[in-house]
């Protein structure tokens, strides 16, 4: 009786030769190529080279070892079918019974920095998609392995049954051509962007590696996970490091996303809070502790049970003021000794460290909504103001310092939901008002939170941003009444000369920005 055999060809060579020695002594022989041939045969496994199974050497620098039919032919033929049997022993062809195969290191190559279009071309593997296709497609009679996880299960299963089941066998395909789509949309979008196709082509493959299962999703009821993109994660979500405190969940990366983002607007030292993917407070300083106290401050209710962000490192005066509340998330580019020893003392509290924290989303990535049938793509929202770009339309300029408060009360907005209304004064986050479905109404709820928390003094003198034009003047009526001296929006209602006439009125200044930040 013919032994039966198996073909291994790996580049990750992560437990290849404990496997080839399990797999030999169940009096299979073994088949190899190139490297592979040679890590085995140097650990004294008895094993046979790929040419002297096809009879024709490997050549072109090792572009072809595998691609010929005396390898294809016996991973493809129908053992049940009496003509495909004939042919195999017409053409002296031996059967191959497994194969243990993984690809080259395309993504690995790819997120090398200053990598070179000639290497990752070469990275490119083709005769092992084609091999692990082939094979997977006749699982009913090979059965085809691509990650070394699921080698103690194949020899387990040998071991009882002389075989691997074909239920085995199909999750194993199944596997095969996950993984084959994986890496051959890697190389699509590689070669896109190197090819400068548009950027939103008539079809369009995505493709994301998981981090982790999540508990459950948005709510209990929801399974859910957490994917990320295939790319340089520095200064991402994806690349944090969590220092202490319980997984995190679903919406605890939903609303941290919320936060980092915003914070990436800003380079002095800044604080985020944010809750439900709102910001709650926000402020800027000449130190990390002073931008604290100003963010919390402006909401101490909301921040309660909240995610706050940072783009300094934590010191240990910070810490104490963050522990003396209960907070979800903390997250810095990095903490001191002293305040990860106080910070730790909560259970609860959850520290991530993000290197490269300013790091920006780039603009080739997408912002992807799910939608009953499909999904939404549109650019990531990465466009900033500057003072030059900014139309005065009424009779009075902003002043220096009104005109720095605008364009900081600007980046809140941009980050709220709308119908949104931001309140700032002294890089300091007034009042916000969030998701409303009037914007009178969202103006009302943050002239009345500044109010509440920080006094009408405080409100007066303040600057009011909204994400979207004022179809009506009720909204400078509002901030007329509160003592705001200046106002940013985008401009662009048929009523826009309500607005302006309004603000004249009450010697409120006003810019246009010309262009909007709806956040639905």
């Amino acid at each position: 009786m013919k032994k039966k055999r198996v073909l291994i060809s790996v580049s990750d060579k992560t437990g290849i030769v404990e496997f080839a020695k399990k797999i030999s002594a169940l009096d299979f022989e073994i088949v190899s190529t190139g490297g592979t041939y040679n890590v085995l045969k140097d650990s004294g496994i008895s094993v046979i080279n790929i040419s002297d199974v096809t009879g024709f050497p490997e050549c072109l620098d090792g572009r072809v070892k595998t691609l010929h039919p005396k390898i294809h032919a016996g991973l493809l033929a129908v053992r049940d079918s009496n003509e495909h049997m004939k042919q195999i022993e017409e053409l002296d062809v031996e059967l191959i019974d497994l194969v243990v195969v993984n690809l080259y290191p395309f993504k690995q190559t790819i997120l090398k920095e200053n990598v070179k279009l000639e290497e990752a071309i070469e990275n490119i593997d083709i005769g092992g998609p084609t091999m692990l296709r082939a094979a997977a497609k006749n699982y009913k009679y090979v059965s085809v392995v691509i990650d070394p996880s699921d080698y103690d299960k194949v020899i387990e299963e040998i071991k009882s049954n002389g075989k691997v089941s074909e239920k085995t066998n199909f999750y194993l395909a199944a596997k095969v051509f996950n993984h084959t789509a994986h890496y051959d949309t890697l190389i699509a979008n590689y070669l896109r962007d190197k090819a400068n196709i548009e950027k939103y082509p008539y079809t369009i493959s995505m493709t994301f590696e998981k981090i982790q299962d999540m508990r459950y999703g948005e709510n209990p009821h929801q399974k859910a996970a957490f994917y990320k993109e295939v790319s340089n994660n520095e200064g991402m979500l994806t690349g944090i490091e969590q220092l202490h405190g319980k997984e995190l969940s679903f919406n605890n990366i939903n609303d941290t996303h919320g936060a980092l983002e915003l914070l990436k607007e800003y380079t002095e030292p800044t604080v985020v809070a944010c809750k439900h993917s709102n910001p709650c407070g926000v402020a800027s300083a000449d130190n990390i502790y002073d931008a604290y106290m100003k963010a919390y401050n402006s909401d101490p209710v909301s921040i309660f049970g909240g995610i706050v962000t940072a783009n300094r490192t934590i010191d240990k005066a910070t810490a104490e003021e963050i522990n003396k509340i209960f907070l979800e998330i903390v997250l810095a580019p990095d903490f001191t000794d002293d305040a990860l020893e106080i910070l730790k003392k909560k259970k609860n509290i959850r520290l991530l460290k993000l290197k490269n924290i300013e790091r920006k989303q780039d603009e080739k990535c997408y912002d992807i909504k799910k939608v009953s049938g499909g999904i939404l793509i549109q650019d990531i929202d990465n466009l900033t103001l500057n003072e030059s770009e900014l139309k005065v339309v009424t009779e009075r300029k902003p002043t220096d310092k009104e005109m720095k408060d605008l364009l900081f009360t600007w980046n809140i907005v941009k980050f709220t939901k709308s119908n949104g209304i931001a309140i700032g004064k002294d890089k300091q986050s007034v009042g916000i008002g969030p998701g409303q479905v009037n914007r009178i109404w969202a103006a009302k709820q943050a002239i009345e939170h500044g109010i509440n928390q920080l006094g009408e003094d405080f409100v007066k003198g303040a600057v009011l941003a909204s994400d979207a034009f004022f179809p009506f003047s009720d909204c400078v009526e509002e901030a007329a009444k509160a003592g705001i001296t200046a106002i940013i929006q985008p401009g662009g209602s048929i009523r826009d000369e309500d607005s302006i006439k309004e603000c004249n009125k009450h010697g409120i200044a006003m810019v246009f920005t010309g262009i909007r930040h709806f956040r639905h």
